[in-house]
């Protein structure tokens, strides 16, 4: 096997690679539990998003049970090593190995908890086709709930830094610089969604806002992962941005996320 490190440049940790020996019908892959439904008396639909293959919903057989013996391996938040069975219409998990549980840190929080199921949610809305490959969603993924239970930053910051770079790994990366329109180079005192970030004045669609300087300065530290600028914002700032982030990722993805609302901001 061979081994290298990844860098999350983003996040400014290492993520691990696990290679991967495919066989038919039967597929080894790294995956984060976003989410689990109830299926028959025991068992679980795991949807995953998966390091070489996408997004995956499997059937995790008598996981519901006591005496299972990786159903606890299997709940969100949790980074895991699968051997998956290809099925007719659903996956089905054979073996599953905790590459890391962050769910431990997060749930006891309840910033970090609503947080994190806003990012698992976003997770999930970004990678709309299954099986279709999502290698940088999933390092991103990866990177955010690790810093998100590590508790270094404010877990608003951490998710509005994920969903700036999720939206931006996805193609819509927003503009806090130059005008979004006419690249007209800034700092330009509007804000635009549909636009795509900043404009300037002989580019300002109706509807723009006008936000702090340090607002804008903020977004911009939280895409390109200037932590020190971020950490040291006010929150009045902090609070106009999330407005900004939740309006964009909100027009980019055509309705808000369901768990968006019960998030706390600082």
């Amino acid at each position: 096997m061979t081994s290298r490190l990844v860098l999350a440049a983003w996040w400014g940790c290492w993520v691990d690679p696990i290679d991967h020996n495919g066989a038919v019908g039967l597929y080894r892959d790294e995956g984060v539990v976003l989410r689990t439904q109830k299926l028959g008396e025991a068992d679980r639909i795991i949807t995953l998003l998966t390091r070489a293959n996408g997004r995956v919903r499997a059937v995790g057989k008598g996981v519901r049970r006591t005496r299972s013996k990786f159903g606890s391996r299997l709940e969100p938040f949790t980074h895991v090593d699968l051997q998956i069975y290809e099925g007719r219409s659903l996956d089905v998990v054979q073996q599953a190995e905790t590459i890391a549980s962050y769910g431990d840190r997060i749930v006891d929080d309840y910033t970090r908890y609503t947080s994190g199921t806003a990012m698992l949610e976003t997770a999930e809305r970004m990678t709309a086709e299954e099986k279709e490959p999502a290698t940088q969603h999933f390092l991103l993924l990866v990177g955010g709930l690790r810093t998100l239970a590590d508790g270094a930053h404010t877990p608003s910051l951490v998710l509005d830094a994920f969903l700036l770079r999720s939206l931006a790994v996805a193609g819509y990366a927003a503009s806090f610089e130059d005008c979004a329109r006419c690249t007209r180079p800034g700092p330009h005192p509007f804000f635009n969604v549909a636009a795509g970030g900043a404009v300037c004045p002989s580019c300002r669609p109706p509807g723009s806002v006008s936000p702090a300087r340090e607002t804008v300065q903020l977004l911009a530290a939280l895409l390109t992962g200037d932590w020190p600028t971020a950490d040291q914002t006010e929150s009045r700032h902090r609070r106009e941005g999330s407005g900004l982030v939740a309006a964009y990722l909100q027009w980019h993805l055509e309705r808000g996320l369901r768990s968006m609302p019960l998030v706390e901001r600082s």
